[in-house]
C-alpha cells in the first residue's frame, strides 16, 4: 500500500462495509475501536475523519505516547490546535499534519527556485482554489458547522493559506469577506482572504464552492518573474509550472512550461517524508523539528487565521 517500506498493520472505519473492503484488499487487522488501536501500540496512527472528531481522537493518541499524522484541518480552532501542541511537547511525540498540496510535483520545483532566489525575493501571491460541489452537498457533513467547523475557508482555503506560509513564512491575517452564494447552507461557499508576511509581501486567496469549472491556480510574483502553477490533476486538469524570467530591458519575458501528467503522488511522498521525521531524534516544538510536513507550528498559524476571519465576519445570505 502506497510503496511506502513500511507494514500497515490495521485499520478501523465506523462504516463496517468501507474497513472490510480495505482490510481484505491489504490483508489487515480490523480494529474495534479507536482504543483497541492504541493498545496495538504501532509506531504511529494516521487519522482521517470528519473535522469535530479529529482532536479528541488526536489527543487520546498523543497521550497514549503515540506519534500521529492527522488529516488538515487537525482540529476546528485555535484553542484545540495550543493544545495538541502542548500535549505533543509533553510526551515527545511526532505530529505531521496532512497538508498534502506541498509535496505536489509543481509545488515542489516552484519552492527550489524561491528557495534559491532565482528570480529575486517573493513581492505578492494570488491564488484561487475551488469546485462547484454536487447535488445534495448542502446536506453533507461539509456542510454542517457542528461537524466541520466552518465552510470553504476550511476546507480547501486550508490549503491555500498553508501554501502561503509554506512560501512566505510567518504570516499575519489583512482582511477578508465570507459569503454563502448559492449553496443552503449555515455555513460560507466562499472566502476572499488578504494574509502579508512580515517584509510586506501580499497574499490574495480566494477559496469557492461556486466555481463551476474546477479550478487550481498559484501564483508567486517575485522581482525579476513570476511562477505560475495550474491544476492538480484528474478535474482540475494536468498540473503545470510556467516560470516567467523578465529580461533586463523588460518587455515580454522568456519562460519554460513544465508539465507534471503522472498520477497524484502527493500523499505517498508526504507520508514517507513523515516517516522519515520518526526515524530521526525529533519531536514536536524542538529546535531540529524542520521538515517539509506540515507541523504543528503550521496547525496553529493556519487557525489563527481562520479563527480571524470568522470573528471579523458575518455571513451574509
Amino acid at each position: 500500500m502506497l510503496d511506502l517500506d513500511q507494514e500497515i498493520v490495521g485499520v478501523y472505519d465506523l462504516n463496517k462495509e468501507t474497513m472490510q473492503n480495505v482490510s481484505s484488499e491489504y490483508n489487515l487487522t480490523e480494529f474495534e475501536s479507536i482504543d483497541h488501536v492504541i493498545t496495538a501500540k504501532p509506531d504511529c496512527i494516521l487519522v482521517a475523519t470528519i473535522h469535530s472528531e479529529l482532536y479528541e481522537i488526536s489527543k487520546k493518541i498523543i497521550t497514549s505516547g503515540i506519534n500521529l499524522f492527522i488529516e488538515k484541518p487537525g482540529v476546528v480552532n485555535l484553542h484545540q490546535a495550543k493544545d495538541l501542541y502542548q500535549l505533543a511537547l509533553k510526551e515527545r511525540v511526532h505530529v505531521g499534519v496532512g497538508f498534502n498540496h506541498r509535496f505536489h510535483p509543481a509545488i515542489v520545483e516552484a519552492k527550489k527556485i524561491t528557495d534559491q532566489k532565482q528570480i529575486g525575493k517573493i513581492l505578492y501571491i494570488r491564488a484561487s482554489y475551488g469546485h462547484g460541489g454536487r447535488l445534495g452537498m448542502q446536506n453533507e457533513w461539509r456542510c454542517d458547522k457542528n461537524l466541520s467547523g466552518g465552510g470553504q475557508l476550511i476546507d480547501q482555503g486550508s490549503h491555500l493559506i498553508d501554501l502561503t506560509s509554506y512560501f512566505l513564512g510567518e504570516i499575519n491575517y489583512q482582511f477578508s469577506h465570507i459569503n454563502t452564494y448559492f449553496w443552503d447552507t449555515d455555513v460560507e461557499d466562499n472566502v476572499f482572504l488578504a494574509l502579508s508576511d512580515k517584509t510586506g509581501a501580499f497574499s490574495w486567496l480566494h477559496a469557492s464552492w461556486t466555481e463551476w469549472k474546477n479550478r487550481f491556480t498559484f501564483e508567486i510574483f517575485c522581482k525579476h518573474g513570476k511562477l505560475f502553477i495550474t491544476g492538480l490533476g484528474k478535474s482540475y486538469g494536468e498540473e503545470k509550472l510556467l516560470v516567467y524570467k523578465m529580461k533586463p530591458e523588460l518587455g515580454p519575458p522568456d519562460y519554460q512550461e513544465f508539465t507534471f501528467p503522472e498520477e497524484d503522488g502527493s500523499w505517498r511522498d508526504e507520508i514517507k517524508c513523515y516517516i522519515d521525521n520518526i526515524e530521526q531524534p525529533r519531536f514536536e516544538g524542538s529546535e531540529n523539528n524542520r521538515s517539509n510536513v506540515g507541523s504543528l507550528d503550521d496547525l496553529i498559524q493556519l487557525h489563527q487565521i481562520i479563527d480571524s476571519v470568522y470573528q471579523n465576519n458575518l455571513i451574509e445570505k
